[in-house]
């Protein structure tokens, strides 16, 4: 058994793991939903559940959580108390049970909390002596104070890639991972980077020249 140290009520550590995968699947589904509404494809499913299927839950949590973090429209109106019922439908052997769960009104914040607090883990921009930087959802910096400008992609990659963020220094625009390692990923040497909505998303003009940039900072042919 284990114990939630909030209120001091214990939890089945067999029924809070199940409910875990299933509120998990319930979360891929609602991507699916989000991809199609985006007139996504069939292979972009295909390539978002390939990308998951080898990864244990812990794994996937993360994965999809960091998705929702560069496509926060995935989360928009959800109803997570929807998403939890069914998770806990999945579980139960009975209706009756599914009702106890549900009409547990201290377990159904102990599994709400737990839900959001693994799939909604937002990055942000602050702001440091009139530089920017971005803190993950815990607060670390992951990439420090020291850019005139910064924009996350928020497109959906459909491989869960670690897509880098357009950043301005001294009048020119390039890319940096946010690997919290400040790692350059494309020099900045450039006048204007656009995002796009498809491979290889990034559009990147210097002087003149329009060149189309993956996210490897690579050129592409």
């Amino acid at each position: 058994m284990k114990e939630n140290t909030t209120n001091g009520q214990f939890y089945d550590e067999v029924e809070v793991a199940r409910i875990d995968k299933f509120v998990c699947a319930e979360m891929q589904r609602q991507i699916h939903r989000y991809i199609k509404a985006m007139k996504g494809s069939k292979s972009m499913m295909e390539l978002f559940e390939e990308s998951l299927a080898t990864l244990s839950i812990p794994e996937r949590e993360k994965a999809i959580a960091k998705y929702i973090d560069l496509n926060r429209k995935v989360i928009s109106g959800l109803d997570w108390k929807i998403v939890l019922t069914r998770a806990m439908a999945n579980y139960c052997d009975t209706f009756a049970y599914l009702l106890t769960l549900v009409n547990d009104r201290r377990k159904m914040v102990f599994y709400l909390n737990r839900v959001k607090d693994k799939y909604v883990r937002f990055h942000e921009v602050f702001e440091e002596n009139g530089k920017f930087g971005i803190k993950d959802h815990s607060g670390n910096i992951i990439i420090p104070a020291e850019y005139d400008f910064l924009r996350s992609p928020y497109v959906y990659v459909d491989d869960l890639r670690t897509m880098p963020v357009i950043a301005e220094k001294n009048g020119k625009l390039g890319l940096i991972s946010n690997d919290g390692k400040n790692t350059v990923v494309a020099d900045f040497i450039y006048d204007d980077i656009a995002l796009r909505d498809q491979p290889p998303y990034f559009e990147v003009k210097k002087g003149r020249k329009k060149y189309l940039m993956n996210y490897k900072g690579e050129i592409a042919a």
